[in-house]
Parts: structure tokens; C-alpha cells; sequence
């Protein structure tokens, strides 16, 4: 949502950071190496696995699986809109 106080079609770096804050969230295919870097509670894996991460769409972390599937069914249970980064 844009301000009042914001010129039109413009928006503050706040008001950006929060766009889709709570209503999108995206599915991001990852290697077990990142892992630590971006959950960092993660047990130690082994190298050269292929995860799914489920991130908010400021990029908080939600899920990390091996099952692809299993990010859409936290999106849909935390009613969030997915789009998948490449």
C-alpha cells in the first residue's frame, strides 16, 4: 500500500521492504552448502543436496525440505501467494 505521503507511483524503501509482507512468500530450490548462511539453526548436511526453502517475501526464512511439495502446502497453511525465484 502506497502512502498519501508518497508521490505517486513512487515508494518509500520502507513501504518496499513490506510489499507482500504476510500475503506472498517464494519458493527458492537450494544447495545443502547455502543452507547454514540462510538458516542457520540447520543441522549440518551433507554437501551436494538439492532443498527447497520457503522464504516470506521480505526473505525470512519459513521452511526448509527435500520435498518440493512440502513448500506449497506451508504457503497455502500460512495462507501465503507463491512465486518461485530461479
Amino acid at each position: 500500500m502506497i502512502s498519501k505521503n508518497t508521490q505517486a507511483g513512487r515508494m518509500t524503501r520502507n513501504e518496499f521492504a513490506h510489499l507482500g509482507a504476510g500475503k506472498v512468500g517464494y519458493i527458492r530450490k537450494m544447495r545443502s552448502e547455502e543452507v547454514s548462511s540462510v538458516f542457520p539453526e540447520a543441522p549440518d548436511l551433507n554437501p551436494g543436496l538439492d532443498l527447497w526453502a520457503l522464504f516470506g517475501a521480505d526473505g525470512t526464512p519459513i521452511l526448509l525440505t527435500d520435498n518440493r511439495s512440502s513448500t506449497f502446502f506451508k504457503a497455502a497453511e500460512d495462507d501465503l501467494t507463491t512465486v518461485a525465484l530461479h
